[in-house]
């Protein structure tokens, strides 16, 4: 029995969603969920154990995880502006090669170095402005709780920390309220219907044939 596939309306005309799409949006999501699981472990240890050593090694290897499920989300994400996809992934892209920097070059953990070092908080803080771009994303396109939360949270958090003008309490606070709300946050994409993670496909395919049609000119 033939099996024929669900035809859309969109803004420039119609389109189906095809079991590529639908897998991508798992991938995307199940990669949201590791890099949630993995930051928000992190965040228990750092917020459970603060003064303990031994937890140093453990997240290493967390932001490590919450790093790749970044990167693969960014890579599978569906945003409209070609630029503001590229200038995400940019960021994630120099965010990684600066932990990879600290890591390599620096004498102390990871977490140590990023925390203490301001330049290190610069340059690994631009993975963490790509993944407020996916709260902004997620916030425009479904108006998530969360996710509006989550948007002005972490430039606070990791500003205030850069400018030294939060007390170490309000630090942990904001820490343990971006661990919960990122949770929430994997946990209700899980739950969410595919097609509107696809978007409008009519709108990426006009977008893509504009732009031939301006190279063609050129």
């Amino acid at each position: 029995m033939e099996i024929t596939s669900e035809v859309y309306q969109g803004q420039f005309g119609e389109f189906t969603i095809t079991k590529d799409d639908r897998f991508g949006v798992i991938v995307y999501r199940s990669s949201l969920a590791i890099a949630s699981l993995c930051f928000s472990l992190g965040a228990i240890l750092v917020l459970l154990q603060p003064n303990n050593p031994e937890i140093l090694s453990w997240l290493t290897l967390l932001y490590i995880g919450f790093s790749v499920g970044l990167g693969v989300a960014l890579w599978t994400i569906h945003i409209y502006l070609e630029l503001l996809h590229r200038v995400l992934q940019s960021f994630w892209a120099i965010g990684t090669i600066a932990t990879v920097v600290v890591e390599l070059y620096s004498p102390e953990p990871l977490a140590i170095a990023i925390y203490n070092n301001p330049f290190a908080l610069i340059g690994v803080g631009f993975s963490f402005a790509a993944l407020t771009g996916i709260f902004f994303k997620e916030t425009f396109c479904f108006n998530r709780f969360e996710t509006k939360f989550l948007v002005p949270l972490l430039p606070l958090l990791i500003l205030g920390h850069l400018v030294n003008i939060l007390p170490v309490a309000i630090e942990r606070g904001l820490l343990a309220a971006w661990a919960v709300l990122f949770v929430i946050f994997a946990i209700r994409k899980v739950t969410q219907e595919i097609p509107p993670d696809i978007g409008d496909k009519s709108v990426f395919a006009y977008l893509k044939a504009e732009k031939l049609s301006k190279q063609q000119a050129a």
